[in-house]
């Protein structure tokens, strides 16, 4: 029951993350735009694109994704800090989407982290 209870979750932020991967690297207008606002275009994007990446492999994989949800956690925190103080919820009148989107891979990010805590532990001493 905790393999089916953790894999939904492990799969909609991994979904997330990697489908968000292509207007990163590829310099869509709509990317550019968000991270020139804050001021980390272009290292920004494809930093936080390649942190993503990983985040969303290892989400995938069996044995590390406890380590996934924890590097989504710190990648979307930051996407979320600058949408409360620089972007606004609503970018690009998306309706909030991309802010939406953030918030659901937070949640369960930190469910993940937290359902499986001990899984955790083995990984990162304390």
């Amino acid at each position: 029951m905790k393999k089916v209870l953790l894999f939904f979750p492990r799969l909609i932020v991994a979904i997330i993350l990697l489908q968000t991967l292509y207007f990163k690297f590829t310099a869509h207008p709509d990317s550019v735009y968000i991270f020139a606002t804050v001021g980390m275009e272009p290292w920004g994007r494809i930093g936080s694109g390649v942190a993503e990446l990983i985040a969303g492999v290892l989400l995938l994989l069996p044995n590390v994704y406890v380590l996934g949800a924890l590097l989504s956690l710190g990648v979307i925190s930051g996407a979320i800090f600058f949408h409360l103080t620089l972007l606004g919820i609503e970018v690009y009148d998306d309706g909030g989407m991309l802010f939406g989107m953030a918030a659901a891979v937070f949640l369960l990010s930190a469910f993940i982290v937290i359902y499986d805590w001990k899984k955790l532990k083995k990984f990162i001493p304390f």
